[in-house]
Order: structure tokens, then sequence, then C-alpha cells
């Protein structure tokens, strides 16, 4: 059986990309089983060992020393003008990859894997035979929305919102060539849902917490970069009012540290977990989230309604600022740069409730619902046209044979 073959471009510079991309993946055989094949390939860190170095360093940044950023991002802003027209570095792999794959689209989830990886693409394949697209993760445009997602001959350019697709378009994307299309998360993700009714059910007895205390969700990417133990004594002095649930990522030293110091604070009700696969049940039974400004978190909130506290120890990454000023600007979210901000924040909405569902409000009328196999389905309709095939999604979500969607069982 003819397939439609799908080359997916991403990299490691945080979690999001690869989420995406791994996201992408699952909704392709959710809808097109065995009738598309989707391959992902670390581009930039199997291609170039100067490369692999940025991205190591990139996520050093992030962890350790997040105000560095704004120089680095500037260093890889002149990747603009070293791919124009072709890949340079890294261009051997990636040629082995197109000559031996033939991918039908070329779909970049990653902002430093557009420019020239299109064009050559077209050179190696032929211009009748492979389609690029480019899945853009930011909020907002400006100051940290890189030059290197912007390549004016893609077939298909997705935005996150209608703020950045502007901007893109902006900056040189044709309009006529652009889709906002905000969800792309894992199906299980949109599957797994918690009744408000079931709420307290699952902190009881999937978390061992209290039903019904303020829940606090302090959050990490995948790389581990967070502030966990420094932000700890803000809620314990509110221990009889609030409790938290608390990942690692793959950050294994501040897993054991958590560990130790739950260990020596039995007055305080607190959920550690290390890498999370289940990150948005988490934010369905949790009142707020404190998260540095990683656009798949931050949407996963937005989509599972859970308010934002923007965590900027350090400062604020260029990318990470587009997510914090459409938050800001849009629902008046908040940033700490310390503990003694978020102590004041939940003073604050531990003693004034009305202040905290002020807040959610505004945060909630930033949400929008979607049909998220729309932009899967555009996604392998461009393929199609490149492989002269046309492919019928299955239906989403699959139902019970009452035609009711069971929802996440929490027993």
């Amino acid at each position: 059986m003819a397939k439609i073959r799908i080359l997916v471009l991403t990299s490691s510079t945080g979690g999001g990309h690869d989420a995406r991309a791994q996201a992408f993946a699952e909704w392709c055989f959710q809808l097109y089983r065995h009738k598309v094949d989707v391959r992902i390939e670390q581009m930039l860190e199997k291609s170039s060992v100067f490369n692999a170095a940025g991205v190591n360093f990139y996520n050093w940044i992030q962890k350790k020393m997040p105000i560095l950023h704004t120089a680095f991002y500037a260093f890889v802003e002149l990747l603009s003008l070293l791919n124009q027209k072709t890949v340079l570095l890294g261009r051997g792999y990636y040629l082995e990859i197109l000559k031996e794959y033939q991918p039908h689209l070329v779909f970049s989830v990653h902002d430093c894997l557009n420019r020239g990886y299109f064009q050559l693409a077209r050179e190696v394949l032929g211009e009748k035979n492979v389609r690029c697209a480019t899945y853009c993760g930011e909020f907002s445009g400006g100051w940290g929305y890189s030059i290197n997602w912007i390549e004016p001959t893609v077939d298909l350019y997705i935005s996150r919102t209608p703020t950045a697709r502007d901007f893109a378009v902006k900056k040189g994307i044709p309009a006529d060539r652009t889709s906002v299309r905000g969800h792309l998360m894992r199906p299980l993700s949109l599957l797994q849902v918690i009744l408000p009714e079931e709420k307290a059910k699952f902190r009881v007895k999937q978390l061992g917490l209290k039903p019904d205390l303020f829940t606090v969700f302090l959050a990490t990417g995948g790389n581990g970069a967070n502030n966990h133990l420094e932000l700890l004594p803000a809620l314990v002095r509110h221990a009889d009012r609030c409790q938290a649930i608390i990942i690692c990522g793959k950050d294994r030293d501040t897993y054991n540290e958590l560990i130790h110091w739950r260990a020596n604070h039995p007055e305080f009700n607190c959920f550690v977990e290390g890498y999370s696969e289940i990150v948005h049940l988490h934010l369905q039974v949790s009142d707020a989230i404190v998260t540095r400004g990683g656009t798949t978190t931050c949407a996963k909130a937005l989509h599972f309604r859970c308010p934002i506290i923007f965590n900027a120890f350090g400062g604020i990454m260029p990318q990470e600022q587009l997510t914090w000023k459409f938050f800001h600007n849009g629902a008046g979210s908040q940033k700490i740069e310390d503990t003694a901000d978020l102590a004041r924040i939940l003073s604050n909405w531990l003693s004034h409730p009305e202040h905290y569902e002020q807040a959610r409000q505004r945060f909630l009328d930033l949400r929008y619902e979607e049909d998220p196999t729309l932009v899967i389905e555009e996604l392998v309709n461009l393929a199609g046209q490149a492989a002269d095939t046309s492919l019928k999604k299955l239906p989403f979500p699959p139902r019970n044979g009452n035609g009711s969607i069971a929802p996440y069982a929490t027993r």
C-alpha cells in the first residue's frame, strides 16, 4: 500500500518542539493509521557537531542562567543569513535523509529548520514532489520571534494565534499561505478529561493530596529548569490553605532534593514526580501553575483552565517574552522574580478569593475552542498533493457504543 511520507524536523532546545512533533505523529496515526508514515528527525543534533553544541548550550542557559540567552539569541539570528537559500551546517546528513526517505512533506516545528531546508528539499526531490510547512508555536510577535521562522517560500505557515500570524505576514510570509491553529497537543491529552466533580477524588486517590486545598502546580520543561526549592517557603507559610504538585523533568538532582525536603516538612502536602507524562491531568486538578514561558506548557494551561504565574527568576528569555507578553497584555498574568513575589500573590489570592476568581476569569477569556483534527488534516492534505493522493480521516474522538465520549476515570 502506497503511503504518504512526512518528514518532521525538530530539535530538543527546550521540550516544546519535540512535544509538537510527537503530538503530530500520534495524531496522524490516530486519524489515518498506517496510511501516513511520519519520520521525526532531531535535525540539529544529528546533523552537525556545531549545531549539537548549540543545542546543549541553549539548554544549559535555560537551566542555569537565562539572562545570557539574549546574547545567544542574537547570535542564532545570524543563521538567517547562513541558510538563506540552502543548508550549510549539517547539509550532508539532511541530504542523506531526503534521498533515502523521499518525503512528500517536510514539516518544520523549529525556528532554525526552515530557511534553506525547504529550498534544498525542492532541489533534491523536485518542485512537484514535495511540499513544505511550518508550525510556529509563538503566542505573539516582536523581539524573540526569530527571523528564522520566516521562509517566504513555505507552502503552509501555521501560527498559534492571530497576533503571531499577523506578525509573520508582516515579516514576509504570504498571507494566503497562513493558517491559525492553536492546539497541537497529544490526542491522549484531549481524551483524558477529569470532570469537575471528580477533581477532589483525583487529588486524594491519585496524588495523595487533600481534596479541597488551593493547589499550586510547580512545573518545568523536559530539561528540568526550575526554582522549586526556592519557591516552597512561600507555599509552606500557607500550609493550612494550600498544597503543591511538583514535577522535575529530567533533573534527577532536584527530584532527590525534593524527596528529602518533603520528608522533613510533614506539615505541607505535596506530590513530587520526576519526568511526567500526565501534565494534562495535573493541570486539570490545579488552581494555578508556576512555570517559565514555554509555549507548550502555557498552551496546555490555557486549554485546561489553569491560570499561569510566570517564573522570571534570572530573567525572561527572548522567546519566553512572547508568551509572557501575550498573557500579561491579554489577561494581566503576573510574573515572579523571587520568592517574595510568589508569597505576595498567594497571600492576596488566599485572603481574597474574589481576586483569584477575577484573575482566573481574565485568563479564561483568552481561551478558544477548536477541532484539534483540522491542523492534521490540512497538513496531510498538503502532503497528499505531492503524493497525488487523498486520504479520509477517521472520526475523533472514539466513542462508546451508545455514541458518548467516555471521560477519564479517576477510580
